[in-house]
């Protein structure tokens, strides 16, 4: 099985600000380029899903009807969420709170949202069910955070990252990665 884990296009917010499950939309002019270089690139048959959040959304309304049936919406894919950071400014949240995070970087739980450990459950989860699913190629419509989450399951199994072995590396806005999935243990 194929998996495409694609990043939404870009968010029609303030840089510098911290959202994960901050629901903003994105550029559509943006959504829909993403869109059709996407389409060029899938094969002819494929299924899909995509995060709760409206930049997702977008992307996937854009992409159109999956040719193995109707987008799945899977709260699984949504970002990580950052609780009383949403929306702020990130110098706005100090360099303490970030420190904090970054000392217990699997389990603090920044703005008092979800801790990473928290979405690398969930994700888990989510790839379990797909690649018990069957479909030969399966496009994710989803955000960096939960693409560096794959990246890291697929490496390091049931390990706890540390900040500074965090996956770095996640596609640009609008862009995607095609992984094979061999195990629902993924």
């Amino acid at each position: 099985m194929r998996l495409w884990l694609v990043r939404h296009a870009a968010p029609r917010l303030e840089p510098g600000r911290c959202y994960g499950r901050l629901d903003v939309e994105a550029d559509e002019a943006a959504t829909q380029a993403a869109a059709a270089a996407l389409r060029a690139a899938l094969p002819p048959r494929w299924a899909g899903w995509h995060s709760t959040r409206s930049r997702c959304r977008q992307l996937a309304t854009a992409l159109g009807e999956p040719p193995a049936g109707a987008w799945r919406e899977d709260a699984r894919l949504d970002e990580l969420d950052f609780g009383a950071w949403e929306g702020r400014a990130w110098e706005a949240i100090g360099a303490a709170a970030l420190d904090a995070w970054v000392a217990d970087f699997a389990h603090h739980r920044p703005g008092g949202g979800e801790s990473v450990a928290g979405m690398l459950a969930r994700v888990r989860a989510a790839l379990g069910e797909a690649a018990a699913a069957g479909a030969d190629d399966l496009v994710w419509i989803t955000h960096a955070g939960v693409i560096r989450a794959v990246q890291w399951l697929r490496a390091h199994g049931e390990r706890l990252p540390r900040a500074d072995v965090w996956p770095q590396r996640a596609p640009a806005w609008g862009q995607w990665v095609a992984l094979e999935l061999t195990s629902p243990s993924m």
